[in-house]
């Protein structure tokens, strides 16, 4: 055990205050280390445990390292950059899983995947091991949201028993400190093209006397915030595209004149302003789409190829400019053409909605080609290359001569 290079596995668990049920733990990990012959450790990233939690896993063989900084999804990073193993699974220490079970995690690791992910719903859970929000609605909903969004092959999003390459994982460079670290790992890991599979494994209700440290609504709030601000497309794209077309195709529809629908249902100016307005926003969707994933692809957190990217590519500052250009003219060609009809009128009053339609739609126009301009420039501004500070200017000798 002294040759830490060669070990194969560090069975991990965050731990803050966890005296109830840390030993309990710890033994069935080593348990399993020494009945199947993995040449392995058990790792505890300590979160600031004040009721004797360090003392005990240093009494029953587990090696500790101290976390400076609080929160799950930082005691797990600091736990797994700490780790000697090869793979690591990692699993919360309050007995709720079965640390003497992980023989189809360590088997599908050393056929090459990734990221193993338990699945609870497969494996079995326990009468009160879930409570029944997180069983029905919360786990199965942003499940399914991580499978639409990210194509994660993963139906238990939140299994926190799970193993993996620790280098792979290291590599991704995992940010968040809280509980959504746990979506955090699956996304990044989808969008980094990894290996991803699932195996059963059971929930037990878990052994402590005091309540958990996940917050239903709180720690729910921040995974699914944390699923959308990595998904521009769904975030702000497709919404987009949907509230442009039906601004768009309620403003055409109306340009030519009122629609009576039914029973007396009439369409008339006031809608084509809704619908003016609702082509504005959706603009504005997906203007906030580009940029924001060609800034995360700047920052590293999205791939730089992405499905989309073919489309968004032609769309260079001079392109979007002309567009933009080409919008701004047919709307200021609108806004002469009520100018010359009101000075024809000896600008006084004119009949309601003679020239109304006219007028805002050129005026959306003229907002739309200014949001287009604006955003191009602030899309190009993301993609300027600055040089690293510590990387020297070049000069050329020639310059001055």
């Amino acid at each position: 055990m002294n040759d830490h290079s060669s070990l194969e596995l560090t069975i991990l668990m965050p731990c803050l205050n966890e005296a109830e049920t840390l030993a309990i733990c710890i033994d069935k990990a080593q348990a399993y280390l020494q009945r199947s012959g993995v040449h392995g450790e058990v790792l505890i990233a300590d979160n600031g445990s004040t009721d004797g939690s360090i003392e005990i896993a240093q009494k029953h063989g587990a090696r500790v390292v101290h976390v400076p900084i609080r929160g799950y999804g930082a005691a797990l990073s600091h736990g797994i950059a700490n780790a000697r193993g090869k793979y690591v699974i990692m699993g919360d220490s309050d007995d709720s899983y079965d640390f003497s079970r992980l023989d189809s995690f360590v088997a599908k690791l050393r056929e090459g995947n990734d990221l193993v992910m338990g699945n609870r719903f497969r494996g079995g859970i326990a009468q009160g091991a879930m409570p029944l929000l997180h069983k029905y609605l919360g786990n199965p909903v942003l499940s399914f949201i991580g499978r639409l969004f990210f194509s994660i092959p993963v139906r238990d999003f939140h299994c926190g028993l799970r193993g993996f390459n620790r280098d792979r994982i290291l590599a991704l460079h995992l940010n968040t400190t809280g509980m959504e670290f746990a979506s955090e790992m699956v996304v990044r890991s989808a969008l980094a093209k990894y290996a991803i599979v699932e195996v059963p494994t059971t929930l037990s209700k878990d052994g402590r006397s005091r309540p958990p440290h996940l917050r239903t609504w709180r720690d729910g709030w921040r995974h699914l915030r944390f699923l959308l601000l990595y998904s521009p497309r769904w975030l702000f794209l497709y919404p987009g595209l949907i509230i442009f077309a039906i601004g768009a195709l309620l403003t055409f529809a109306l340009l030519p004149g009122p629609i009576t629908i039914a029973n007396g249902l009439t369409l008339d100016v006031h809608s084509i302003v809704a619908g003016c307005i609702t082509m504005l926003i959706g603009t504005q969707c997906i203007s906030f789409a580009l940029v924001a994933r060609r800034y995360a692809a700047a920052r590293g957190l999205l791939p730089t190829e992405y499905a989309l990217k073919r489309y968004v590519s032609p769309l260079t500052l001079e392109r979007s400019l002309f567009l933009a250009g080409a919008l701004l003219t047919a709307g200021l060609v609108g806004v002469v053409r009520c100018l010359v009809v009101w000075s024809d009128a000896g600008f006084g009053p004119l009949r309601y909605g003679e020239l109304i339609r006219l007028l805002v739609v050129s005026g959306t126009g003229i907002a739309l080609a200014m949001q287009i301009a604006f955003t191009s420039f602030l899309s190009a501004m993301l993609d300027i290359e600055v040089r690293p500070p510590s990387e020297p200017a070049r000069i050329d000798n020639n310059t001055f001569q």
